[in-house]
């Protein structure tokens, strides 16, 4: 539960400009959206309003007449917090603060705050904290006056910095935060790399924030992933192992989930967490059907194109996930290859990779070594090739 400098939790006020022909059904997702970001973060929603207008008003936002019924009504709904669902510049912001006399925050920086209170790693906190300082300093600059509008939402972490902080020493921070966390993209692709070796596929689960994505792999393991009724609930990526009904072993990664309007210095601050999907072998893309706005989710996500297979399952009861290994299994590049191989009794590692990565047919267990068929994965074809039976006498 979020206080404010009062001990109090944060009543806020939610506030939404329909200035892009979105339409009213989009427009109340969008809020509902809102809402659960606000709760996710620990806030209690005490209202919401949406105002229609050609563009948003360069110096309020909002417009001016809004500006004074939200003033009038301050009391009687009680809010100290009005949430933007836009992005404000700083201006803007500083503007409605000084008017509103409460602590406004947009979108961005209501998103951010709850990536501060969920980041657990190391890695995690530094890819938030770069964030928050990137969205921070301009508003520095701009001369928001943090300092008399208490604690809360948009001011934990770097936001609890009073406005004379020194910019030079923010500007130093980024520059160390951005060279931990070039050592973390290096220390990911070791990692992958590693993986890489030993040869299992890489299944990486996308989609939308709070659409199952862990509970899947919960399923699927049997394993302890944090699961709750929440936004954002993973930041960082967990891999587990998982035997397809192919008997293939593949590795499975959820991912940070994505959001609308997913701010652009949190995009940038994830890039290493994000490379996990980029050099995935497969993506898993969970789409929660019982979803009104299915198709925005989707499209939050990637932009629509094809897909080459639709499973419908539940995680939640387990019903439809072989369906959904076999489709994982069929759709895997690097597809199953036929090979005999004839392995010296001195290779037991080999033997024990085309157990766990392959199909076996047939073992034999000759004079001079073992004879092994069946397929394998392309990708290890040249882990065997000195071994293949070709040229060699099979008549033993």
């Amino acid at each position: 539960m979020i206080r404010n400098s009062n001990g109090r939790q944060e009543r806020a006020y939610l506030m939404s400009l329909d200035h892009e022909d979105q339409g009213m059904a989009a427009i109340e997702e969008q809020m509902l959206e809102l809402s659960e970001l606000a709760r996710t973060a620990g806030v209690l929603v005490v209202g919401t309003d949406t105002q229609r207008r050609e563009k948003p008003d360069p110096a309020l936002f909002i417009g001016k007449g809004k500006v004074e019924t939200l003033h009038a009504m301050k009391h009687e709904a009680d809010f100290d917090l009005l949430i933007i669902n836009e992005e404000l510049s700083p201006r803007q912001q500083r503007n409605l603060e000084k008017k509103l006399q409460v602590k406004v925050i947009d979108r961005t920086e209501l998103i951010l705050d709850i990536f501060a209170q969920r980041a657990r790693t190391k890695e995690g906190r530094l890819q938030v904290e770069a964030a928050q300082l990137h969205h921070l300093l301009p508003r520095l600059q701009g001369g928001r006056d943090l300092s008399g509008l208490g604690a809360g939402v948009g001011t934990r972490g770097p936001g609890e910095q009073k406005l004379e902080s020194d910019r030079r020493r923010i500007r130093h921070r980024i520059r160390e935060l951005d060279r931990e966390i070039k050592e973390i993209r290096k220390q990911r692709a070791l990692r992958r790399e590693g993986r890489r070796r030993i040869a299992y596929p890489v299944v990486a689960i996308v989609g939308y924030t709070n659409s199952g994505k862990s509970t899947l792999l919960h399923a699927l393991t049997h394993a302890q992933v944090q699961m709750e009724d929440a936004l954002f609930v993973t930041l960082d990526p967990t891999t587990r192992l998982v035997q397809l009904p192919n008997r293939r072993q593949v590795l499975f990664t959820d991912t940070v989930g994505f959001i609308q309007k997913l701010p652009t210095d949190l995009v940038a601050a994830f890039r290493a967490t994000l490379e996990e999907v980029q050099q995935a072998d497969l993506l898993l893309h969970v789409l929660d059907a019982t979803r009104y706005d299915g198709r925005d989710q989707m499209e939050a996500v990637h932009d629509w194109s094809p897909y080459r297979a639709v499973v419908p399952i539940s995680a939640l009861r387990k019903t439809g996930l072989d369906a959904l290994g076999r489709a994982v299994a069929e759709t895997l590049p690097g597809e199953m290859v036929t090979i005999e191989v004839l392995l010296p009794y001195t290779e037991n590692a080999r033997q024990a990779e085309f157990h766990a990565h392959g199909n076996v047919d047939s073992v034999d267990y000759r004079g001079d070594g073992v004879l092994m068929r069946g397929a394998i994965p392309r990708r290890l074809l040249s882990r065997f090739d000195e071994f293949r039976t070709t040229g060699v006498d099979r008549s033993a």
